[in-house]
């Protein structure tokens, strides 16, 4: 992974953990925000929003049904700003 790949993953984690209202240890890139962090849609709905502000990027709202993780997050905002 490189820095800069490492240092989104990182934001991306930052954030998906300041709306779910999360401690940073208790997220993996892997772990499944319902199944594992008993995430609601409107939380992450926020932070949906939260991603499209910080890395200046416009999601389409189909892709939302594929942020499960942060894995999958940084997929979809990578894809979004062309990364």
């Amino acid at each position: 992974m490189t820095l800069a790949i490492s240092d989104r993953m990182g934001r991306i984690k930052e954030i998906v953990c300041e709306h779910l209202e999360l401690e940073l240890d208790d997220v993996t890139e892997t772990s499944n925000f319902h199944e594992d962090h008993s995430a609601d849609s409107l939380a992450l709905m926020d932070v949906l929003a939260a991603l499209e502000k910080e890395f200046g990027v416009e999601i389409d709202q189909a892709q939302f049904a594929r942020i499960v993780d942060v894995e999958s997050a940084y997929t979809v905002v990578a894809e979004s700003a062309g990364w």
